[in-house]
């Protein structure tokens, strides 16, 4: 399938590892420029030859800027980095994000607010200084990575639910704001995903050991791919597929979409 992305100009936050990183190499591979974004400088560094190795038969490129997407010009920065690298920016993937799971009262306001300011005002920003450009010159792809978490709240993951419920709204009203102007809005709501976040040391798969109180990493992962019909964790390229996909020429008609990506987990039709 001719996905239209050879010579876009992308920005991927959250590139440095995981569905970001695995994005960013799908999409150079399509031939599409990408400039990676997130707050590691090594990694980025990293990711982006990869990306460049990936894209080098199609003519993809790929550049690294190392930013806290947090910081309130961090959205002005990026775009004005990717206008003078890339010559526009055609692609928005927002993709930074983290989750932490524990019980509803053991999370401080401090960890509200920085899940709101990571997950929501963030990619808000990022939309609010790309999406004009993009609808001026009528067309434009922005995809922000949600969660299943955000569709039906997890008790586990308590501020990170409610983020990614109020993100989803975000990506709503953006997509009846610009879908006129050419440029479609769309959100990807992964399940648990065999990424980083999940299998590094101290990661989601210890947490699950420790709050259900299992022996073993083994047991942890089997407990979490138990609850889903698929029978199993997502892999890291197939959710990154998905996002590819709602960027290219061939999603021409989905706008505000909200696209499970979880293995079946949440049984609502949506």
């Amino acid at each position: 399938m001719e996905l239209g992305l050879s010579g876009r100009a992308c920005v991927v936050t959250g590139a440095s590892r995981g569905i970001g990183r695995a994005t960013a190499r799908m999409l150079c591979a399509e031939g599409a420029d990408v400039l990676l974004v997130a707050r590691s400088e090594k990694q980025l560094i990293d990711a982006a030859d990869e990306c460049a190795s990936a894209g080098e038969s199609a003519g993809g490129r790929a550049e690294s800027l190392a930013i806290d997407v947090t910081q309130p010009d961090a959205a002005d920065r990026i775009v004005r980095e990717t206008d003078e690298r890339l010559g526009q920016l055609d692609v928005l993937v927002n993709n930074a994000g983290t989750a932490r799971r524990r019980d509803l009262d053991e999370v401080p306001d401090e960890d509200w607010y920085a899940a709101w300011e990571l997950n929501v005002m963030a990619p808000m920003r990022l939309m609010r200084a790309a999406a004009p450009s993009m609808g001026n010159r009528g067309w434009g792809r922005i995809v922000n990575v949600s969660s299943s978490s955000g569709k039906r709240p997890s008790a586990a993951t308590p501020e990170y639910s409610v983020a990614k419920a109020a993100e989803l709204s975000l990506s709503r009203l953006f997509a009846d704001r610009y879908a006129a102007q050419g440029v479609l809005i769309n959100a990807i709501c992964p399940g648990a995903v065999k990424s980083e976040l999940w299998t590094e040391d101290g990661g989601l798969l210890d947490q699950v050991m420790e709050m259900e109180g299992l022996s073993s990493r083994e047991e942890a992962l089997e407990a979490a791919a138990a609850g889903r019909p698929i029978g199993r964790l997502a892999e890291i390229d197939e959710v990154a597929g998905a996002i590819v996909f709602l960027c290219s020429e061939q999603a021409s008609y989905t706008s505000g979409a909200a696209w499970s990506v979880d293995g079946g987990v949440v049984q609502i039709i949506i």
